[in-house]
């Protein structure tokens, strides 16, 4: 299938509580299946502070216990791509979006993934996984059939860019 990679050029978050609805492109990114048995693995997580001041930012990579529903859709800023332009074109394309029309995203309070503190003021955070420790979505329910990449709240967040590649199968 091979990799992909999701790109956010540049974005303030907005902090947000566990068990609370995402608000429409104030987050970086957000997984979703296809259908109820797709799966697929994060790879690598890349956070580059671009903000003009200090600013300590929680992000966190969780599964979602309320998953998007209706129109997901992705803004300008966020791309979606191949890694290998020979790669062959999936049936059942993973939903990658950080815009949900009816039902947002909820990031799920027992299911954090990863802890992503960094400092936006010039602060990188580049994290990637050896094959047996990646983390993978099943599905498109909650709990494990979406991840999201978000603010948490106790932070400043900042300004920020991110890439997320992942594999999709």
């Amino acid at each position: 299938m091979g990799k992909r990679i999701t790109s956010y050029t540049t974005l303030t978050p907005t902090a947000t509580a566990d068990t609370t609805n995402l608000v429409d492109s104030t987050y970086p990114i957000a997984y979703q299946g296809a259908n109820a048995t797709q799966r697929w693995n994060i790879v690598e997580i890349y956070l580059g502070g671009q903000a003009g001041a200090s600013t300590p930012s929680i992000m966190l990579l969780s599964f979602d216990s309320q998953v998007g529903t209706g129109s997901l859709t992705s803004d300008a800023a966020q791309t979606d791509t191949v890694s290998d332009g020979s790669a062959g074109t999936l049936t059942n394309a993973l939903k990658v979006f950080n815009k949900a029309a009816t039902n947002k995203p909820q990031r799920d309070v027992a299911r954090h993934l990863a802890n992503l503190s960094f400092n936006a003021f010039g602060g990188v955070v580049r994290l990637n996984w050896p094959l047996d420790q990646q983390f993978v979505g099943v599905g498109n329910a909650a709990s494990f059939g979406e991840m999201s990449l978000s603010a948490f709240t106790g932070g400043t967040t900042g300004l920020q860019g991110t890439h997320i590649i992942y594999e999709p199968f």
